[in-house]
């Protein structure tokens, strides 16, 4: 229901209101009258609410009080701390419905030889160890001023490097999380073709990788073996127009939606998060998943709290006990180092209206929509199954979204309330607004404004098929803002586990 009130209430039970625009002291709000200005985003106590007790919002507690409250008082971290309370899960609503001619759509995008579907039309010059990142930048640079202008079906040669590969143990988390995550980026399908550069020393070696692939579609050496690094240009340059004589012949081609896996992503959460953004993406998540594509959720340290919900809608036990299982190691991994999960919100976070991690966690959830939860998958683990899935990442952007493209997301949706800038080449990477005023001063960045959903002019549901429709759209080759720019080169952040020896 479209609502000019300048607050929401998200949930019945709820004794917080959230501002959708700035009020001032003295303001009606649901019947009671505000003691102080409340910043967009911030949240209204509706009652009386006495010290120690929750304050509730999307129906769930988000942590309590450390002051006595008055109905009208501004609620945040002055008031309000973590605690670690849990409300039952309530019975979950219907996904989004589809409709025939929703699950029937088509998006045009590329037909690999072993039939799997890109969005984009790649070559990857993929560094096994930092030694060779300036090599493999090098690489890129040169091939893009030399090769590409002359191949109008490839996207571009894009360098994947890093900082890891060697100075670590060769077995271990960290070893077995880096390989997972480069052999992930070497057999991605927007990568048409494929160049892996060694130095030829390291702990990473290039034998871990093979060189499977169609035709000359993936190759590797190391820069000693090469002569040093002028030498590996120039043998980089001699392979990479044997690879381009390939990938240069795709074309677009109808293939069915449910093709389409797309990694679900926030950054820079604001307190419109929750109630525009992720939300409206939550629909787009559920009309894709019924349509038989996947959308990822992750960002496990920023589930944290709402992790019930998601297992409440399961499809097994199973799945609810990976859930389990993935939250149990990360309260353990971060108690080892000293920390806790409530680190998060971070301070922009803050400003923006949210409080407790419990409260961005409620809110970061909606992305992933009401549909069933299908799997649950370890960082960078190739995801096959259908619909939503879980996959345990960091709640880090970079780190997450590169472990979900690793797992082979072919599309990233990022939602962002304070301007995150954000590219993940070989993956298009749609970036929604949370709020028009961020829109307004962003727009070069953002794709869609979802805060029309907070003014009263959209519904959740329509924003939702506007993404759907957007997310088709790049698929199908619409260049995002991010990729307009130029994002997507540094963007690729493998999560760095164990020691550096």
């Amino acid at each position: 229901m479209l609502t000019k009130d300048p607050w929401i209430i998200l949930s019945a039970g709820d004794n917080v209101a959230v501002a959708t625009a700035a009020i001032p002291s003295g303001a009606t709000v649901a019947g009671i009258q505000t003691r102080e200005k409340i910043d967009p985003g911030h949240k209204i106590a509706l009652a009386d609410i006495p010290l120690g007790q929750p304050i509730i919002k999307y129906g769930q507690a988000i942590g309590r009080t450390t002051a006595d409250v008055k109905a009208g008082d501004h609620i945040h971290s002055h008031n309000l701390h973590f605690e670690n309370d849990r409300l039952a899960a309530t019975a979950n609503s219907a996904p989004e419905e589809a409709t025939a001619a929703d699950r029937a759509r088509t998006f045009m995008g590329y037909r690999r030889a072993d039939g799997r579907s890109a969005t984009r039309n790649y070559i990857g010059i993929i560094a096994s160890v930092n030694c060779s990142t300036t090599v493999c930048r090098a690489i890129a640079d040169e091939a893009n001023k030399t090769i590409l202008p002359h191949f109008d079906g490839i996207d571009g040669f894009v360098p994947i490097v890093h900082d890891q590969g060697c100075g670590m143990s060769s077995t271990g988390d960290g070893m077995a999380v880096l390989h997972r995550t480069l052999a992930g980026y070497t057999r991605h399908v927007n990568f048409g073709g494929v160049l892996m550069i060694g130095l030829g020393c390291e702990v990473n070696q290039l034998t871990l990788y093979g060189q499977s692939g169609a035709g000359n579609s993936k190759r590797h050496f190391n820069i000693q073996d090469a002569g040093g690094s002028r030498r590996a240009v120039e043998r980089a340059m001699g392979m990479l127009r044997e690879i381009a004589q390939d990938v240069g012949k795709e074309k677009r081609v109808a293939l069915p939606i449910s093709d389409i896996i797309i990694g679900l992503q926030c950054g820079g959460s604001d307190g419109f998060s929750g109630i525009t953004a992720n939300p409206a993406l939550g629909v787009a998540a559920d009309l894709l998943a019924a349509a038989g594509g996947t959308a990822i959720l992750s960002e496990t340290s920023e589930i944290y709290g709402a992790e019930h919900l998601l297992r409440s809608r399961a499809v097994s036990d199973e799945v609810a006990r990976k859930l389990d299982d993935k939250i149990a190691w990360w309260e353990k991994y971060v108690a080892m180092h000293g920390a806790s999960l409530d680190n998060n919100p971070s301070p922009g976070n803050k400003r923006g209206g949210l409080t407790t991690i419990l409260e961005k966690s409620l809110g970061a959830v909606a992305k992933g929509g009401r549909s069933p939860l299908t799997a649950v998958y370890g960082y960078a683990e190739r995801v096959s199954a259908p619909g939503l899935v879980f996959m345990d990442t960091p709640g880090y952007d970079p780190v997450s979204a590169t472990g979900q493209v690793a797992g082979g997301a072919n599309m990233i949706a990022f939602t962002t309330g304070r301007g995150s800038c954000f590219g993940c080449r070989p993956a298009p990477s749609i970036k929604l607004s949370s709020n028009s005023a961020l829109y307004a001063s962003m727009e070069e960045d953002m794709d869609i404004d979802c805060g029309t959903i907070a003014t009263g002019d959209a519904t959740i549901s329509a924003k939702g098929r506007e993404i759907f429709d957007l997310i088709i759209d790049t698929a199908s080759g619409k260049k995002t803002k991010s990729e307009e720019f130029g994002y997507g080169d540094n963007e690729f952040v493998p999560w760095h586990l164990g020691a550096t020896l």
